[in-house]
C-alpha cells in the first residue's frame, strides 16, 4: 500500500501541508480574533501571539535530532497526536479563570511541537520528491498550506460566531466547543496519515547515534549552511530570506484585527460570521488560482523566469488594505473582492518564496538547511509582528498600512541582488 502511494503524492501532500498550516494558524491568526474578544488590546495581542514565533525560529536547535533519531514518517506521526492533545488543552481552559495563561501556554505546547513538525514534514517532502516534483507541488503544498489558514480564520473563526448567537453571547464557551472540534479533526488527521504516508527508502534513523554525533551533526549542518555558496551569494540570500517577507510581518496580524475591529476604531467591525465568510469562501478562490498558477509557472520556466512578477503579486495584499483603511467600504461585496486580490496576490507570490527556500537547502543536510531557511522565515514574521500593535495604535490603521507599503521596497531590493540558478525547478 504504501509503495503504491508513494507514486501518487496527492494522497499525502495535500493533507500534511494543511495538518501543517493548521496549528500553525491557529497560534498566529486564530489567537487574535479569541483574544479580541475576549478584552486584549491590539499592542498586547500582537506582543503575545509574535512571541508564539520563537519556536520557528529556533528550531534549528534541534532539526538534528529528527535527523537522526527514529525517522521523519515518525516524528510527523507522534507531533501530529501532540498538536491534537494542545488544541484540547486550549479547549479546556478557555472557560477558566485563568484562561489567559493556560491558552498561551498550550499554544506554547502547540507552537513547539507544530515546529517539530514542519521540521520532519518539510524534510520527508524533499525525500519523497524528486525535484520536478518538488517544484511542481510547491504551488499545492502552498495552497493547502494557506487552505488552513483560510480554513482556521475563516471557517472556525465564523463556526465560533454562529456559535455565540446559538449560546447567546457566550464567547468562552463558544470559543471552547470549537477548539474541541478542531481536537477530533487533528486526530482524524493523525489516524490518516498513520496510514497512508509512504516509507522512502532514503527516510530512515541513524543507527548507534550519541550525544557527540548530535551536536556534531549540527554543528556541520550550520557550517555548510554557511558556506555552500559564495560569500557575497550568501549574504543576499539571508537578505532574501530575512525581508521578502518582512512587510508581511507588519500586515499579518494587524490586518485581521483592522477586520473585526470596531468602526469606532477605524476598523471594518466585521462579525465573526462576516470575517468567517469572507476569508473561508472568496479568499479559498483567489489563494486556491494563485498558488497553483504560482506553482505550475514555476514547474514549466523555472523560479528566476517568475520571480519579478511573483515580486509584484506578494504587495497586492499591502495596497488593498491601503484602500479599505481610506474608503472603509459598507459594502460586503467590496470587500470580497479586495480579499480576493489579496489572496490571488499571497497566492502567487509567496510561491517563489517557498521555492527559494527549497533551492537554497539543496544538497547534503537538505533538512536540517531547510529548517535554518524556515527558522529566517520566521524571524522576519516575529520581529515585526511584536511592535505591529503598538505602531498602529500610535498611527492609526490607515497610516500603518501606508508605512507596510513603503517597506515593500525591501522586497524588490533583494529580489534584485538573488542570485538563482535559470534551470531551477524546470521540467527536465
Amino acid at each position: 500500500m504504501n509503495r503504491k502511494l508513494s507514486k501518487k503524492p496527492w494522497s499525502w501532500v495535500p493533507s500534511l501541508y494543511f495538518a501543517e498550516g493548521l496549528p500553525y494558524v491557529a497560534v498566529m491568526t486564530i489567537s487574535l480574533v479569541l483574544y479580541k474578544q475576549l478584552g486584549l488590546t491590539n499592542a498586547e495581542i500582537t506582543f503575545y501571539t509574535s512571541w508564539l514565533y520563537l519556536p520557528w525560529v529556533i528550531k534549528p536547535l534541534w532539526s538534528p535530532f529528527v535527523d537522526i533519531i527514529k525517522t521523519k514518517r515518525w516524528w510527523i506521526i507522534t507531533m501530529q497526536l501532540l498538536i491534537g492533545a494542545a488544541f484540547g488543552g486550549v479547549a479546556f481552559t478557555i472557560p477558566t479563570d485563568f484562561w489567559l495563561q493556560g491558552t498561551l501556554c498550550f499554544f506554547w505546547l502547540m507552537a513547539f511541537s507544530s515546529a517539530t513538525h514542519d521540521i520532519a514534514a518539510d524534510g520527508f517532502y524533499m525525500l519523497g520528491l524528486d525535484e520536478h516534483k518538488q517544484a511542481w507541488f510547491v504551488g499545492i503544498r502552498s495552497t493547502f498550506y494557506r487552505l488552513a489558514t483560510i480554513f482556521g480564520q475563516g471557517f472556525l473563526v465564523m463556526v465560533a460566531g454562529n456559535l455565540q448567537v446559538i449560546f447567546r453571547g457566550s464567547i468562552r464557551y463558544s470559543w471552547s466547543l470549537m477548539f474541541y472540534g478542531v481536537t477530533g479533526l487533528f486526530i482524524a488527521l493523525w489516524l490518516w496519515h498513520s496510514f497512508v504516508l509512504p516509507c522512502p527508502m532514503s527516510d530512515r534513523k541513524r543507527l548507534n547515534a550519541n550525544a557527540n554525533d548530535i551536536w556534531m551533526e549540527l554543528w556541520r549542518s550550520i557550517k555548510t549552511f554557511f558556506t555552500k555558496f559564495p560569500l557575497k551569494e550568501t549574504v543576499w540570500a539571508f537578505l532574501f530570506m530575512l525581508l521578502y517577507r518582512m512587510p508581511e510581518g507588519l500586515l499579518a496580524k494587524v490586518s485581521s484585527l483592522f477586520l473585526i475591529d470596531s468602526g469606532n476604531n477605524g476598523g471594518l467591525g466585521l462579525s465573526p460570521q462576516e470575517y468567517g465568510l469572507v476569508q473561508g469562501t472568496v479568499g479559498i478562490v483567489g489563494l486556491t488560482i494563485g498558488g497553483i498558477l504560482g506553482g505550475m509557472a514555476a514547474g514549466k520556466d523555472g523560479l528566476k523566469r517568475w520571480l519579478w512578477p511573483m515580486v509584484c503579486a506578494i504587495t497586492l495584499p499591502d495596497l488593498v488594505y491601503v484602500y479599505l483603511s481610506y474608503a472603509m467600504p459598507a459594502s460586503l461585496a467590496i470587500v470580497n473582492v479586495c480579499v480576493f486580490v489579496e489572496q490571488f496576490g499571497y497566492g502567487f507570490g509567496f510561491t517563489a518564496y517557498m521555492l527559494y527556500l527549497i533551492y537554497y537547502s539543496q544538497g547534503e543536510y537538505k533538512t536540517s538547511h531547510y529548517a535554518l531557511c524556515t527558522a529566517l522565515m520566521a524571524l522576519s514574521m516575529m520581529l515585526p509582528g511584536l511592535v505591529a500593535g503598538w505602531l498602529q495604535e500610535l498611527v492609526g490603521y490607515f497610516w500603518f498600512f501606508v508605512i507596510v507599503v513603503l517597506l515593500c521596497a525591501m522586497t524588490f531590493i533583494v529580489s534584485a541582488f538573488v542570485k538563482i540558478d535559470p534551470e531551477f525547478g524546470k521540467k527536465e
